[in-house]
């Protein structure tokens, strides 16, 4: 397949390393979306990630009979963790429960949390030192900063934590900006 190898040989550790990083990197999201139980996405991603890696592996057993190949082989898969986790935090691929604890009114959090299209809920506990006001949220991952910011905003002490979600069925969510969804999920 890179016939040209043979001629250029010192290229191999290069396409070795950069291979390593595109296999490795459609593992991670692979990974990401089966935990997230996307039957469709994970099968396709997984057989371009074999394609690449059966490649890679190929060329190695046909050429590779030095330590650099072995040395990109190596420092591709780490390279290639790395840049998943990056591909997938730009994606912010998912769904996440917001809990958030304030000693102010959870009401008035609820309000506007709500104005900006998100629904949520209040509750009442008690902390260690006094009454708190606790609110959730359901919302995607890639709109946290957004809802991050509202809550900062609202309350500079506040107290968030955010938990995966597979799944949500109805309640109040804001119209996705998707192509593919024009219509707005949930009431």
């Amino acid at each position: 397949m890179f016939d040209f190898l043979d001629t250029y040989l010192y290229l191999l550790p290069f396409i070795i390393f950069f291979g390593r990083i595109c296999d490795v990197s459609l593992g991670t999201l692979r990974i990401i979306f089966v935990s997230k139980g996307e039957k469709y996405k994970a099968p396709i991603i997984g057989f371009f990630e074999v394609l690449i890696w059966i490649v890679i592996i190929s060329e190695i057993f046909a050429r590779a009979n030095d330590i650099t190949a072995y040395i990109s082989y190596a420092a591709g898969y780490a390279t290639g963790n790395y840049v998943g986790i990056m591909i997938e935090q730009h994606i912010a691929f998912g769904i996440v429960l917001c809990r958030v604890y304030t000693k102010k009114s959870g009401r008035e959090l609820v309000a506007l949390l709500s104005q900006a299209g998100y629904g949520a809920t209040t509750l009442q506990g008690m902390g260690s030192q006094d009454k708190v006001d606790i609110v959730e949220a359901v919302v995607d991952r890639n709109a946290m900063k957004k809802v991050e910011k509202i809550l900062t905003e609202y309350d500079s002490e506040v107290f968030f934590v955010t938990k995966d979600v597979r799944a949500r069925q109805r309640g109040i969510f804001p119209k996705s900006e998707t192509l593919l969804s024009r219509w707005r999920q949930g009431k």
